[in-house]
């Protein structure tokens, strides 16, 4: 099984040039030392150019205060929407909203209230989200901006209050998989298409937590609505971002915008346009630019796909799923995936294929519909195109511009026993209603034909064509880093050490104890009732410390061991108490094969230390495969981290024993270093004040 691994285990570590993400970042990096060139691996102070947070900027703005801030660095910086639960009227509810605007209003912060759209669709309408910037959100789908060639990834609610507060906070620079789309669609595929036929034709991890770059041949054919809906599932493919280049269709699709907005709009105009331009001439990867791995798939062998059930890597072709007769009961065209004007579009031409809204496809009688436009702008274009109107002919139930069923919120969710198919995103065991429930993932036309149908089904039986004939996806791995000789005459290696600052050890040391399991999930390392109990001691913490993954645990660990455990650590929900809790069982490092990106940045905003080595869990597996299975086990191997350069040392028995693994990884900077002695991002925000 491949595995996805962040490949910054080098011996040494070659001058070489960037990548886009990497350039994106350079751009957006603050302090970095004079010189300093950023690559995958390093930990940089950000300072994105926007950062939203929508129902959440109340939580956000609590955590705020807490930290006694009293006034935005930069309002300019700042976008507040509000889109998740706006079909919920109660006192509640609208309290929460009501302080949301209020805080927008005393801080000069820019708030779009409930119905103006879905947080997402509003950074791409209103330019905050643009190419070549970095802008942050405070919720997972962040990676939309992507499609327009912003490098867009989420933040949790600490980095969001963060930015609020000092207009920065941190990030490590992923692993950059690059992403060939080579070949051209055929005409009745679309972008949905594309991104479940990647999540379910690659769907072993090779993008978890990876920024992806998407090339190929025939990009400037893709619209840029199938960019931005690629980009944004490529939050469920795993990764942390997914950045489409700029190129002319994109340019011209903002001189389209320009004429719908006017001259006057403020970040986007003739002058921004003009500038992007000239910099994107200039501004690409390098050509020795490295990519941990390389993903290419066939957009001309593609057909209609839809995902399910109730997992997004579970990809069938709809023309199998259509001979099984999968009779369903709802159907869904909303969320911040697919609900642009072209979707709603697409499936106005399932609904209405003539033209002639006297001739309609109707809605099955068993099936109920439910559509949203991505944002209010939406959903007056679609009407005065007369889209709407052949959508609710056909029996379509329209709900208010947001997020409604996609979070499991407002009408229409489903039911035990039902089974539903959808444009969105996320098809989760009971994210749109209940865990009883089977949901699907399909395009805008699959989603509307079957709902015609009454069951999944293609537009071709709908229009009574023949279906695009199909044999299969060509798709291809390229697992290895791609590697690039240093330019004759140039310096081979980076050698200068970095800088360490009072109170951050030099070296951070300890022995291993091996926690042999992938997926080890939060409620694994932190019991989730005690998640809600605000008065819980360090004392219990480090008590209760994985004991739903091993009971033994507690006796097999002590203060100062380091653990190391499989790939994807962390996975599940956000709660910080997961990092907080090893630090109370006096754990100062956690190394893993990977992380959930939530626990990383949970851990590093709580002040522990954490690192990827892939090829160490490699080694203990080997070491211990034919041993008697523990789930936590002592190894009498010890790690010797040199943070000031950047090396880790595995050694036998003891600190001075034989080395059985050295190996460089991402450099911890100074802007890192700081926020774990203050104690975490919260206590570094305090300093700041």
């Amino acid at each position: 099984m491949l595995r996805t691994t962040r490949n910054f285990h080098h011996t040494s570590r070659l001058l070489r040039g960037q990548n886009l993400t990497e350039k994106i970042v350079q751009s957006y990096a603050v302090n970095l030392p004079k010189g300093k060139i950023v690559h995958s691996g390093d930990y940089v102070s950000i300072q994105p150019a926007h950062c939203m947070s929508h129902d959440n900027s109340w939580p956000v703005a609590l955590k705020f205060m807490q930290i006694g801030a009293t006034r935005v660095k930069n309002n300019r910086q700042i976008v507040n929407t509000l889109d998740h639960d706006i079909q919920n009227m109660s006192e509640k509810n609208q309290t929460k909203y009501r302080n949301i605007e209020n805080f927008a209003k005393k801080h000069g912060v820019d708030f779009y209230p409930a119905g103006r759209g879905i947080g997402h669709q509003i950074m791409v309408e209103e330019g905050y989200a643009f190419p070549l910037n970095m802008t942050v959100a405070s919720d997972s789908h962040s990676n939309t901006y992507g499609g327009l060639g912003s490098l867009g990834t989420p933040v949790v609610r600490t980095d969001a209050a963060a930015i609020w507060a000092t207009g920065q906070t941190w990030w490590q620079i992923p692993p950059v998989a690059k992403v060939e789309l080579k070949g051209e669609l055929p005409s009745t595929i679309a972008g949905k298409d594309i991104i479940v036929a990647l999540c379910g034709v690659f769907n072993k991890d090779q993008v978890l937590n990876h920024a992806i770059e998407f090339t190929g041949d025939s990009l400037e054919k893709l619209p840029i609505d199938y960019r931005l809906t690629i980009a944004n599932m490529t939050t469920e493919w795993g990764a942390l971002s997914g950045l489409f280049p700029v190129d002319k269709t994109l340019i011209n699709w903002y001189h389209d915008r320009l004429k719908k907005i006017g001259p006057s709009h403020p970040r986007i105009n003739e002058k921004t346009i003009k500038d992007l331009e000239i910099k994107a001439q200039t501004f690409k990867a390098d050509e020795d630019a490295k990519y941990a791995k390389k993903l290419v798939i066939d957009l001309s062998t593609l057909t209609h796909y839809a995902s399910g059930p109730n997992s997004v890597k579970i990809s069938n072709t709809v023309k199998d799923l259509a001979k099984q007769n999968i009779k369903i009961d709802k159907a869904y065209l909303v969320s911040c995936t697919n609900a642009r004007l072209s979707d709603l579009d697409a499936a106005a031409d399932i609904i209405c294929p003539t033209g002639d809204i006297n001739r309609i496809n109707k809605v099955a009688d068993h099936v109920e519909f439910y559509i949203a436009a991505a944002s209010s702008e939406v959903e007056k274009d679609a009407r005065e195109l007369g889209i709407w109107d052949k959508l609710l002919k056909a029996g379509c139930r329209p709900l208010p511009s947001g997020c409604g069923p996609c979070i499991g919120l407002g009408a229409g969710l489903l039911e035990a026993g039902e089974v539903g198919i959808s444009a969105t995103n996320r098809n989760f065991k009971g994210r749109m209603g209940s865990k009883d429930a089977l949901a699907y993932l399909g395009s805008p036309a699959v989603v509307t034909a079957s709902a015609i149908l009454g069951r999944i089904g293609s537009p071709a039986e709908v229009l009574g064509v023949e279906e695009p004939p199909f044999n299969g996806v060509k798709a291809e791995v390229y697992e290895e880093p791609i590697e690039h000789a240093a330019t004759e005459g140039a310096a081979s290696f980076e050698t200068a050490a970095v800088e360490i600052l009072e109170g951050f050890p030099r070296h951070i040391e300890g022995e291993l104890v091996f926690c042999d399991a992938d997926n080890v999930n939060t409620d694994g390392i932190y019991p989730g009732k005690y998640t809600y109990q605000d008065d819980v001691s360090k004392e219990t913490m480090a008590k209760v410390c994985m004991e739903n993954y091993d009971a033994e645990f507690q006796n097999k660990v002590k203060a100062g061991d380091i653990v190391v455990s499989g790939f994807n650590f962390g996975t599940g929900s956000s709660r910080e108490q997961a990092a907080t809790a090893m630090l109370a069982k006096g754990i100062p490092l956690v190394i893993s094969g990977s992380f959930s990106n939530i626990f990383s940045r949970n851990s590093i905003n709580n002040a522990l230390l954490t690192l990827e080595i892939p090829a160490l869990i490699e080694i203990l597996r080997a070491k211990y495969k034919d041993a008697p299975k523990e789930l936590t086990r002592r190894t009498g191997l010890f790690i010797k981290w040199d943070v000031s350069n950047a090396e880790v040392i595995i050694s036998e028995n003891s600190l001075d024993g034989p080395v059985i693994l050295r190996q460089k990884v991402g450099e911890l900077g100074t802007n890192l270093q700081e926020i774990i002695v203050k104690g975490g991002l919260e206590e570094w925000v305090k300093a700041q004040l």
